[in-house]
């Protein structure tokens, strides 16, 4: 890539991101009432957004073959424990990452 098309492709990135950042101030006025259907995506989009990259994750997982996917299963239910029980998803998520990586590294 030439310079002039690094400085493009970053200018283009800010442009995006400032655009994305800006837009819902700009389209929604805080005097009136935020749409039901932002307020519905702002609820049902992370849930969304989470079950697909639970399945992204688990795309390449072979049940016949190396661990059989019981590391991944173990993580899960850690995840799944954890949020039950302290209902924090980030603690979940770390805990859930920290016990995959311990097990593919040190047991399987």
């Amino acid at each position: 890539m030439t310079l002039t098309q690094q400085i493009i492709t970053i200018l283009m990135c800010v442009l995006a991101t400032v655009l994305t950042r800006a837009l819902p101030f700009l389209l929604f006025s805080s005097k009136k009432p935020t749409p039901k259907f932002v307020r519905y995506l702002g609820g049902a989009l992370p849930t969304a957004i989470f079950a697909m990259l639970v399945v992204y994750c688990l795309k390449n997982v072979n049940i016949l073959s190396g661990s059989h996917g019981i590391p991944e299963l173990i993580a899960i239910c850690a995840v799944v424990g954890v949020h039950l029980w302290r209902k924090n998803t980030l603690l979940s998520i770390l805990l859930g990452t920290v016990i995959y990586m311990l097990l593919i590294q040190l047991v399987f």
